[in-house]
């Protein structure tokens, strides 16, 4: 299977990455009003264990490729991925609207994952899969024990 992957570098797999990421630089710098998610986490381990899985699946969409990807299109999975983003981001005006229910949490804990899962699966990247899915765990581990029970 890594005979398939080379070394290098995929701008796309970059690009999506900071997409993604805009909400999360702005909330870095701006506080949101009644900002619940700046509140001290009860799954401390389970955030550093999604951290690291982060880390990883970004690396991996940024630098390992699979030559046997299609060259990047308007497919399926870009759709999803894009879509994924769209709910994402409306989570995110929602949230800075004051509105911190447990659907608006969600909203802002698995599109995102989804985004990357639907376009690493684009781009045929499965090494990128194992930490995105091991991140998506934690990331609603973390949503749901912090702000929905």
């Amino acid at each position: 299977m890594l005979k398939k992957y080379k070394f290098g570098f995929d701008i796309w797999g970059l690009v999506v990455f900071l997409i993604v990421m805009i909400p999360t630089f702005i909330w870095s710098a701006v506080p949101a009003p009644d900002d619940i998610l700046r509140n001290e986490s009860k799954t401390q381990i389970i955030d550093v264990i999604g951290s690291v899985c982060q880390v990883l699946f970004a690396a991996i969409l940024c630098v390992l490729i699979n030559q046997e990807r299609k060259k990047l299109k308007l497919s399926p999975l870009i759709i999803a991925a894009i879509i994924s983003t769209i709910i994402y981001f409306a989570g995110w005006i929602l949230y800075y609207c004051g509105n911190t229910s447990p659907l608006v949490i969600m909203a802002l804990t698995l599109p995102p994952c989804f985004a990357f899962f639907f376009f690493a699966l684009d781009r045929r990247n499965i090494l990128a899969v194992f930490p995105i899915v091991c991140f998506t765990v934690c990331h609603l581990v973390y949503g749901i024990v912090n702000f929905c029970l």
